[in-house]
């Protein structure tokens, strides 16, 4: 993990309004802890684990997304009737096609298929992701020039 990556994650949690964040791989441990205060405070740990670090400390993270899974299986049953379209690429997601113009889709907006959504930069290529479904587009799932990965869903779609 580089540095511009630790510098995305620190926008896009600063953005997310999470109050914590913990992000453990095999040689890397990062926390990231905002302020309650309207102030931002954004404070960074960023630790090197050495190479021969115990397996044991793995199973850890995978344990709390499974405590926050219950919580979502609502949302998810309310979301069922939509589609959901998802990220093909892993990069940073623009909803507007420069920053000076509008986005390409507003939430109540119709689409069909084949519309541009947005447009995902990876590696210095702009990417169009255009529309696979025709229908209402009821909710944006994440915020300009957020990082997005894979399979990550960013818009929920009313085909009626």
């Amino acid at each position: 993990m580089d540095l511009k990556d630790i510098q995305n994650l620190i926008k896009f949690v600063a953005k997310s309004g999470a109050s914590e964040v913990k992000l453990e791989t095999e040689d890397v441990k990062i926390t990231i802890k905002t302020g309650s205060d309207d102030k931002q405070e954004t404070t960074t740990y960023v630790q090197q684990i050495p190479v021969g670090a115990p397996v044991a400390q793995a199973p850890a993270p995978a344990a709390q997304p499974t405590a926050e899974a219950p919580q979502a299986a609502p949302s998810a049953d309310e979301d069922s009737k939509y589609i959901t379209i998802k990220s093909p690429i892993i990069g940073t997601l623009y909803r507007k096609p420069s920053p000076d113009k509008p986005v390409f889709v507003e939430v109540g907006q119709t689409i069909k298929e084949g519309d541009v959504l947005c447009i995902i930069e990876a590696m210095k290529l702009f990417n169009e992701i255009e529309s696979e479904v025709s229908g209402k587009v009821v909710k944006v799932l994440v915020d300009d020039s957020s990082p997005v990965e894979f399979d990550q869903p960013l818009f929920l779609v009313d085909p009626s």
